[in-house]
């Protein structure tokens, strides 16, 4: 495993990390059982992950029990632990900045931890990440002063809403989508290297297209049912178009974890891990080196024929 800086008075972190979203019961993908969840945690481990990503709502807080059980006899200050605050663990949302220290409380029970490295508001409506207009900023800073927390910042989608907070608040943390498909906030990465912004990359395979496991004939039955014939068309499309980009002898998912990790100001990416196949399988993609021309061409590929697209999520 190789390691990136992340926030302040932390640990470096695993350059990919572990989405706890498929560890909790129903996630929405392929639900796991608690004996899966936590042996998906060790594996991730043994290979040396030692950044894991979660939220009350995944699997209704089940996602956190799990993560919980499976850390509770690694030595803490070994691992960094992300979570978020918004959608709560009864599957509603509740982005009230009376509701911060409830959510967090509730998540450091589920976690047995006193403290989480990093506290994100998930994927709020863009006005929540104006600090000039919202007290949730000052509550995060009463938080982090209290040690319950070390970082705080959000869960975003755009270099709007990345812009946004970075220039109203002292937000350390932007958990962002990214991928060869989606490179939008890549414009804001040079302003959060400079603020010592520490980058989460989510979504970097577009919810598994960026495996090339997907053809324009591929259907869907869990969450992803909300892609059009169209748009399952349109992405197979240009998965082709990627593949005589990278060459098609090469491990499609491994190398778009690697364009991901090819930027600087990323820390860590956070793709799905089923199993521990999989897991592995992505933990390799470190080993990759993207040069500089394929680099160049991928952006190239996105500003001349994806970013017009605008392709739904």
């Amino acid at each position: 495993m190789k390691f990136n800086p992340y926030i302040k008075d932390s640990i470096l972190i695993s350059k990919i990390g572990l989405g706890a979203w498929q560890l909790g019961h129903d996630s929405g993908w392929k639900s796991m059982t608690k004996t899966e969840a936590v042996h998906l945690v060790h594996s991730a481990l043994d290979v040396g992950v030692n950044f894991f990503d979660t939220a009350p709502n995944y699997g209704h807080g089940t996602g956190e029990e799990r993560l919980g059980s499976a850390l509770r006899k690694v030595d803490r200050s070994t691992i960094v632990i992300n979570t978020k605050f918004g959608h709560t663990h009864t599957g509603s949302l509740n982005y009230s900045a009376d509701h911060i220290r409830t959510s967090l409380e509730g998540s450091l029970k589920r976690l047995q931890v006193d403290y989480v490295d990093s506290l994100i508001i998930h994927n709020p409506p863009s006005a929540y990440l104006d600090g000039n207009k919202n007290d949730h900023y000052e509550i995060l800073e009463k938080l982090q002063h209290e040690g319950k927390i070390k970082a705080y910042g959000a869960s975003l989608d755009t270099y709007a809403d990345m812009k946004l907070l970075m220039e109203t608040t002292n937000s350390k943390v932007i958990e962002t989508f990214f991928n060869i498909f989606h490179q939008d906030t890549r414009r804001g990465f040079a302003q959060a290297k400079k603020n010592e912004v520490g980058i989460i990359v989510k979504i970097p395979l577009d919810s598994g297209w960026l495996s090339g496991k997907y053809n324009a004939k591929s259907t869907f039955t869990d969450i992803r049912s909300r892609w059009s014939t169209k748009d399952i068309e349109i992405r197979a499309e240009l998965v082709t178009k990627v593949k005589t980009i990278t060459g098609t002898e090469v491990n499609l998912a491994q190398m778009a974890i690697a364009f991901c990790l090819a930027y600087e100001a990323v820390s860590t990416v956070i793709p799905g891990n089923v199993d521990v196949n999989q897991l592995i399988s992505n933990v390799k993609s470190t080993d990759i080196a993207i040069t500089p021309s394929i680099l160049e061409k991928l952006e190239q590929f996105y500003q001349s024929e994806v970013e017009k697209l605008n392709l739904p999520w």
